[in-house]
């Protein structure tokens, strides 16, 4: 049972058949059949995940992975007050976010607290632009078994032919570009976006037109930190886990709350 589990955590939205466990662990299928009951309800209570199973010739198991609300809550609240701290102001008002960001265990449970709230939408691949979305789109991406794609602002000779869109930068105003390699992304995905911090929104706009550049389909926006402080049209909609709400230079005080990532759950 520890082997399953560990293969179902590790393949997950996967349909893996009976027989393929069956065979590798030269087990009957009644007795997989039994086991994975057994994990199922385990993985329920608590809060793992879910176990699907598809019967039929062509069936087997599905697990899709999820993170109960009170330990989402508690590690949203915990980054809340890493992200509070003075000393992360940045010249211009800006915030240093790298450290969080770039720590393994935040990272992967970042990852699946954003993938269960998008856990009703049909999502082929995650996006994100160059450099500082990557390791949380990567992060979201793994836990979705999705490929992520990466958008840059700059021409890379080793990504081939590239789409470009113009879009103006929410941080600086000016109009700028951003390409995404045409074998990056398949016609007619759905997409969903991650990024890191959300200001102005013209870096997500860029990449919401970059989608219609490829008939794919925005499943979604989701994004680490949103400054509540910026001015902007709102033109999609996105979820965020936390949210600043002011940022004194002067003072160096942040003042940071939990995002709209729970909304739905009220």
């Amino acid at each position: 049972m520890v082997v399953i589990s560990n293969y179902l955590i590790n393949n997950p939205y996967k349909l893996t058949s009976l027989n393929t466990f069956a065979e590798k662990y030269e087990s009957a299928k009644s007795s997989i059949s039994e086991d994975i009951v057994i994990i199922k309800r385990a993985f329920e209570e608590i809060e793992i995940g879910h176990i699907q199973t598809v019967t039929g010739a062509g069936g087997g198991v599905i697990f899709t992975p999820s993170i109960s609300t009170q330990d989402s809550k508690e590690i949203i609240n915990e980054l809340r007050e890493k992200l509070s701290e003075s000393d992360r102001i940045l010249p211009g008002g800006y915030i240093y976010l790298s450290d969080l960001l770039s720590t393994p265990s935040i990272l992967k449970n970042i990852g699946r607290i954003i993938a269960k709230s998008f856990i009703d939408q049909k999502i082929d691949a995650v996006m994100t632009v160059a450099t500082k979305g990557v390791p949380l789109a990567n992060a979201v991406a793994n836990v979705l078994n999705v490929p992520f794609v990466i958008v840059r602002r700059d021409l890379k000779i080793t990504e081939g032919s590239t789409v470009s869109v113009n879009y103006v930068s929410g941080s600086s105003d000016r109009i700028e570009k951003m390409f995404l390699s045409k074998r990056s992304l398949k016609a007619g995905s759905r997409v969903l976006i991650v990024d890191d911090f959300l200001k102005g929104g013209g870096t997500i706009n860029g990449m919401i037109s970059l989608l219609t550049e490829f008939d794919s389909e925005l499943a979604g926006v989701a994004v680490f930190a949103d400054n509540a402080q910026e001015d902007r049209e709102q033109q999609f909609d996105y979820k965020s886990l936390l949210k600043v709400t002011n940022i004194d230079v002067k003072n160096q005080r942040i003042d940071v709350e939990v995002g709209n990532i729970f909304d739905a759950e009220k």
